[in-house]
């Protein structure tokens, strides 16, 4: 089955669909019907946020599943939070990258490091 098109390919204003038809009965039914937000997704989005669902939102899981680096997995996400229409909130910036903060947090839990040198490498002061 084709992907729903959500934009005019003649002049690229959004396209509204007016008729619905059964494949088994051969009912048509025609009107103005909404389609859902995730109508709106490019391709590579929507299967994305399907690896996304199946992995639970675990995002060592999708990047592992994908191919593809923890930093990309989560700016993926903020594009497709974007392309939904959602606001993408900025993290504030500690000089630390994504990934070298996931590092920090992996040796934090194996032991290597203890929680005040992960708060002095993240530049936060411990409590």
């Amino acid at each position: 089955m084709a992907r729903t098109l959500s934009e005019c390919p003649v002049c690229g204003d959004p396209l509204e669909v007016v008729r619905l038809h059964c494949r088994n009965c051969d009912t048509t039914i025609e009107g103005h019907f909404e389609v859902g937000s995730l109508s709106q997704l490019s391709p590579e989005q929507s299967t994305f946020v399907q690896v996304f669902i199946k992995n639970e939102g675990k995002i060592n899981r999708v990047g592992e599943e994908l191919g593809i680096s923890y930093p990309t997995v989560r700016s993926r996400l903020r594009d497709v939070i974007a392309a939904l229409g959602y606001t993408v909130e900025e993290e504030p910036a500690s000089g630390v990258s994504e990934e070298e903060r996931r590092q920090l947090l992996e040796e934090l839990a194996q032991g290597k490091l203890s929680s005040e040198d992960v708060l002095k490498r993240l530049g936060a002061s411990p409590a």
